[in-house]
């Protein structure tokens, strides 16, 4: 099956509310104009020099996520363009983000990445530091970041019913902010049950790239 066709198949079953993102990390350029010749906008890149790289060269509308743990030093290279930032996992690296937003004159949307898996090797924020975060006055003063919602990644498990409440927890989370309309949860493997649970925005990228190399 073409890129093309599974980026179809996967938009045919999501509902109409949750956006698909094509996670686009160690991809080529050949192979993310052919999602977009299929009218994919969004996609997703972990690596800050590789997207630096990719959207010199690629369309112009496409809407970049950055989906990796972003390091406040490398925030510079991607502010002028990023769509929305999905990992901040800190006050430190939020105040960079509205640091160089200023610099360039615009507002950078961000989700505040939450710690819900049992494994150490996942970064994120605890709900109660997140909240802790959202209510601070550091926080309230910076005019040019948007936080527009939670990213989190499911423990890497077979079991549904742990992942489901993960997910489950994150929304209900989230359900207590009713200005935060995006919930980034679900990947190749579990993104059925994140919408499920919901998920407004999934981050695909086997099932459309095949396995990475």
């Amino acid at each position: 099956m073409s890129i093309s066709e599974k980026i179809k198949q996967i938009k045919a079953e999501l509902p109409k509310e949750v956006t698909l993102v094509a996670v686009s990390k160690t991809k080529s350029t050949h192979l993310i104009l052919e999602a977009y010749e299929a009218g994919q906008r969004d996609f997703g890149e972990n690596y800050v020099q590789e997207l630096f790289d990719k959207n010199e060269v690629l369309p112009k509308d496409i809407r970049w996520h950055y989906i990796g743990h972003l390091q406040s030093n490398k925030v510079k290279y991607i502010a002028p363009y990023v769509y929305l930032i999905h990992g901040v996992d800190s006050l430190k690296l939020l105040k960079e983000i509205n640091k160089e937003a200023i610099k360039n004159a615009r507002v950078i949307n961000c989700l505040l990445q939450l710690y819900i898996a049992k494994e150490e090797t996942k970064f994120g924020l605890s709900f109660s530091e997140a909240e802790n975060l959202l209510n601070s006055k550091e926080y309230l003063e910076l005019k040019n970041v948007s936080i527009k919602g939670f990213m989190a990644m499911a423990s890497n498990t077979n079991d549904v019913e742990e992942i489901k409440n993960e997910f489950r927890s994150i929304n209900n989370f989230k359900n207590k902010f009713s200005n935060f309309p995006i919930l980034s949860i679900g990947m190749s493997s579990d993104y059925e049950i994140a919408i499920k649970e919901g998920s407004t925005l999934v981050r695909v990228g086997s099932k459309i790239f095949g396995t990475r190399t």
